[in-house]
């Protein structure tokens, strides 16, 4: 199971691969190797998606920031809670439009 860390540590993770880029002049790649090294072992693939969704984040890179995805999926949530809605509705006026079609004996 993934490990999850605080926003605060990851803060800090980019600070130190920001900080290693422009001190030592190394890649991106390298800087996510030694800081994920530094850090207790952190894969350095999720140092470098930490990295890139911080630039994203950011401005500094295009993509999809943190902020837009998490309103994309809480909107696709709530767009398939409101079509589970409407689907019972249907069923429901369905049902009540036949009960008042059918003829009473009296």
């Amino acid at each position: 199971m993934p490990q999850k860390y605080t926003p605060e540590f990851k803060a800090r993770a980019l600070e130190l691969i920001e900080e290693r880029i422009r001190a030592e002049q190394c890649s991106g790649w390298g800087a996510c190797v030694a800081v994920g090294e530094a850090l207790g072992g952190i894969s350095p693939h999720t140092m470098r998606n930490w990295w890139r969704q911080g630039r994203i984040d950011r401005g500094g890179a295009p993509g999809v920031s943190t902020d837009e995805s998490e309103e994309m999926r809480r909107l696709r949530r709530e767009n398939l809670e409101l079509r589970r809605a409407n689907e019972i509705l249907r069923k429901a006026s369905a049902f009540f439009a036949a009960e008042l079609d059918r003829p009473t004996t009296r």
